[in-house]
């Protein structure tokens, strides 16, 4: 039986979208070379991921730089004519105040398990989103506190530090596929959250809502 659940946040607590982040989507679109969202989303999340793999450790960046970097790259490689700050606040503002699925507070209100948040995002972020919703967790692990980004270790071990509990007693619950390799990796349960039952056959434990992962704690 898991003493802990760890919960990912962006694509799992937070919709992948909302007013800010498409605003800022559409603005890039506008003032660029870009022809459509679905163009611009495909380059930012690749450099994105990128850019995430190559922060560790003594070369980390946060979310907020990342973003300042994915912004300047833009300029040069995609004619980005907007102001580079307006856009870089709309995505910030993003992750404070995008829609939460409308599975969440009923998770939250009946997972009996201590939870966490692990998540790629700044805690203070985190923590405005779970104050506005009035959510309560143990403990929210953010890649700043580990200098590094999911998959890498550092983040999962100081989860597992955090919860004070050894790997085998936890699950990760994630709508990432980066998310279940890093924690299995960590020797952590994973349950993959596929909400549009798009991701097909994979190696992990899937459901398609948090409501359906309330089974497996």
């Amino acid at each position: 039986m898991a003493k802990a659940i760890f919960l990912d946040y962006t694509g799992t607590i937070i919709q992948e979208g909302g007013p800010d982040f498409e605003e800022m989507v559409n603005r890039v679109v506008a003032q660029s070379n870009v022809k459509t969202p679905e163009e611009l989303l495909k380059w930012w999340f690749k450099n994105l991921r990128e850019l995430e793999a190559k922060s560790y450790l003594d070369l980390f960046l946060s979310e907020e730089q990342i973003c300042m970097r994915l912004l300047e790259k833009a300029q040069s490689e995609l004619n980005l004519r907007a102001p580079l700050l307006e856009l870089q606040k709309l995505n910030i503002s993003y992750w404070m105040y995008a829609p939460l699925y409308s599975d969440v507070k009923h998770f939250f209100e009946q997972c009996m398990r201590p939870l966490y948040i692990v998540t790629n995002n700044s805690e203070n972020y985190v923590r405005i989103c779970l104050r506005r919703h009035n959510l309560h967790v143990n403990g929210v692990i953010s890649a700043d506190q580990a200098r590094a980004y999911k998959p890498h270790q550092e983040l999962f071990a100081l989860a597992l530090k955090e919860a004070q509990v050894e790997p085998s007693e936890a699950i990760m619950i994630s709508n990432s596929m980066i998310d279940m390799q890093g924690a299995q990796q960590a020797g952590i349960q994973t349950l993959l959250l596929d909400r549009k039952k798009k991701m097909g056959e994979t190696a992990f434990k899937t459901v398609h809502s948090l409501r359906e992962a309330l089974r497996y704690l």
